[in-house]
């Protein structure tokens, strides 16, 4: 992408989409052949990660209050000694959320032979 004359801070934005996407695709398949290509257009640049596996892409969950309006996540009320104490914390499960707030747009397609899960910067 820097050859192709990308401002950094779009190289960096593909380079956490594409950690993400892939990341995803190996952890929902079971194949072993997953395929990344980058597409350059006037418009910027498509991400593109395909892989073997149909396993269902969830849209992104964002916390919403009681009327469907987003709401920051507060952190548990129970203690370090809670069940729910450290669901704040976790690792995993944020991957979809960063690549909606990154790419412009985003989105997955399934066919018989795999899915295909695109984002545009």
């Amino acid at each position: 992408m820097h050859a192709w004359g990308e401002p950094a801070e779009r190289v960096e934005a593909a380079a956490l989409i594409v950690t993400e996407l892939v990341t995803n695709a190996v952890q929902h398949t079971s194949t072993r052949r997953i395929r990344c290509r980058l597409l350059r257009s006037a418009d910027g640049v498509r991400i593109c990660v395909w892989n073997r596996g149909r396993a269902r892409i969830p849209a992104p969950a964002r916390p919403a209050d009681g009327a469907g309006l987003p709401v920051e996540a507060a952190p548990a009320a129970d203690g370090p000694d809670g069940d729910d104490s450290l669901d704040c914390l976790a690792e995993d499960g944020r991957g979809l959320l960063l690549v909606d707030a990154l790419a412009a747009r985003w989105g997955t397609r399934a066919a018989l032979a795999g899915r295909l899960v695109w984002a545009d910067v």
